[in-house]
């Protein structure tokens, strides 16, 4: 089965549970999210071929990548982190896709036109900064130029392959103390670039919908700020 298929069936199980947000894993819950209060956002999930090839529809999860972008250490909220292209859904946008697809063509200059997207994942909770979090599917059918547009908002844009994501030597657990309380949640290693917190929850989510997950070792930890 191709990665496509995969996806769409990941997507229809999805669309059948519609309006029941993802909570974060119990060992990752600082802080609940506050429904009637809580903002929306959303976030392109953008599917791409990782070397010069063309992305076919029958491409299989190894000739995948992912896009990310890492952002800029000034920021207010999630300084330094590595995240899906995204931000806050505005009153103009028609849908989640569209906030998820504008947000990315202003952090990454992507071309929107070449971006088909699949569908959506269920609303995720991000309870730290009280937002309800869609998940955007996109298959980059016809690839661009991607670069850091504001570096205010990002300091860097980067593809990193599905198979260097799964690869069990790049997963480890991400761990946070607060005091007396620590967090853990799983966590990738691409080429020494840390991705952790509600990205990387979300995505090992993803990848175990999928089936894609190999078996790794929860016990590698690295702590995290």
């Amino acid at each position: 089965m191709s990665a496509r298929t995969e996806l769409e069936a990941i997507i229809k199980t999805h669309r059948t549970r519609a309006g029941a947000p993802q909570s974060m894993p119990r060992d990752w819950v600082m802080q609940q999210v506050d429904a009637p209060t809580a903002r929306r956002a959303a976030v392109l999930m953008l599917f791409g071929h990782h070397d010069s090839g063309p992305l076919r529809d029958d491409s299989p999860a190894d000739e995948l990548d992912l896009l990310f972008v890492t952002r800029a250490a000034t920021l207010r909220n999630h300084a330094g982190q590595i995240a899906f292209p995204g931000g806050g859904i505005d009153p103009e946008d028609d849908s989640p896709a569209a906030a998820a697809l504008r947000e990315a063509e202003e952090e990454t200059g992507v071309r929107t036109d070449g971006i088909q997207v699949l569908g959506q994942l269920s609303d995720a909770e991000l309870p730290i900064t009280n937002f309800l979090v869609t998940p955007v599917i996109g298959w980059w059918q016809q690839e661009s130029e991607v670069y850091p547009v504001d570096p205010g908002e990002s300091q860097d844009v980067f593809r990193a392959p599905v198979a260097e994501l799964l690869n069990p030597h790049n997963r480890l657990s991400a761990v946070v103390s607060r005091g007396r309380q620590r967090f853990s949640a799983p966590a990738f290693d691409y080429e020494g670039r840390i991705i952790w917190g509600f990205t990387a929850i979300v995505l090992d989510r993803l990848f175990n919908e999928l089936g894609w997950t190999r078996h790794w070792d929860t016990a590698r930890e690295i702590k995290m700020a």
